[in-house]
């Protein structure tokens, strides 16, 4: 995966709190999908709620100034984006946003952009307070993407990624995806607190994987706002088979496998390897979002 070199960087579309403190407080399970990757984490990772430093209120992170201007700082161009981790991010950001602020339009709907907060270790949400061990969440309290880069190494030496460029952009798009759901109503339906492999909590994972692949497909040919050409210059079949080894890492079954022994079916909230990853070749394939109904 490639950017186009001259391209600029919007790099309001992201927040860096990294190195930043949040109060703290008495560690609860949050509600909606933090509960739900909580809980997941719970079951796989052998660690319960009162570890993961999620607490019901909704304490904002603090950072300094130095900290809010990093990426502000260094990621500028799509070059920058070709070098740094979180530059990617930014570009990769900019990139999945500009393709929903221009297909909405085409379905009578008004995209509202999120905006992505980088952190470590904790950070306050809308959802709650987080630490990094919650992994990589969207929250639809305050419609943002929170994201510790330190997941990355995760994914490859925890789940078993093969890693690369687009496995992380495939996680971002992934998130971005709830944020498309919630602007369509469809993201509160994973809301029921039920699990298994045809609950609608399933669904609504294997929907934002689908929505992920729809970008993907337009990624190359979506017009940057900075220079009307696309941002992405370049998606390989290698960096498609890369996010499609992300999703299947991600996978319930590979994760009940990997760290419990055995797969449990009725425990699932985000589907099986070939789940994720058949529905994010529906969208890449199609790269059409109407395609994209789990709920059938």
């Amino acid at each position: 995966m490639r950017f186009d070199d001259d391209a600029g960087l919007d790099t309001s579309a992201v927040k860096d709190v990294r190195g930043g403190r949040v109060p703290g407080g008495r560690a609860t399970v949050g509600g909606g999908l933090v509960g739900v990757i909580v809980l997941l984490l719970g079951l796989f990772l052998g660690v319960g709620p009162e570890n993961l430093g999620l607490s019901s209120g909704g304490d904002e992170s603090m950072a300094s100034s130095s900290d809010q201007a990093q990426v502000a700082e260094t990621c500028r161009t799509g070059r920058d984006a070709n070098t740094r981790d979180d530059c990617r991010m930014v570009a990769v950001v900019n990139s999945v946003q500009d393709f929903w602020r221009q297909e909405f339009p085409r379905r009578s709907a008004r995209y509202s952009d999120a905006q992505t907060v980088f952190f470590t270790q904790r950070v306050g949400t809308a959802c709650g307070s987080a630490t990094s061990a919650v992994g990589p969440f969207y929250c639809p309290g305050d419609h943002k993407v929170y994201l510790d880069l330190g997941f990355f190494q995760e994914l490859r030496t925890t789940f078993g990624s093969s890693g690369g460029p687009f496995a992380q952009a495939y996680v971002v798009a992934h998130e971005y995806g709830h944020h498309v759901q919630n602007l369509m109503g469809t993201l509160k339906r994973s809301q029921d607190g039920r699990m298994g492999a045809d609950s609608n909590a399933v669904k609504v994972e294997l929907q934002a994987d689908c929505y992920a692949g729809v970008w993907a497909r337009q990624a190359t040919s979506t017009p940057d706002r900075s220079t009307g050409r696309p941002l992405i210059t370049e998606l390989t079949d290698a960096d498609v088979r890369d996010g499609l080894d992300a999703a299947a890492a991600v996978g319930d079954d590979r994760i009940q496998e990997r760290f419990q022994g055995r797969v449990t079916p009725e425990s699932w909230t985000h589907g099986s390897a070939r789940q994720r990853q058949g529905w994010f070749s529906e969208g890449f394939r199609t790269g059409d979002m109407a395609r994209c109904n789990t709920f059938r």
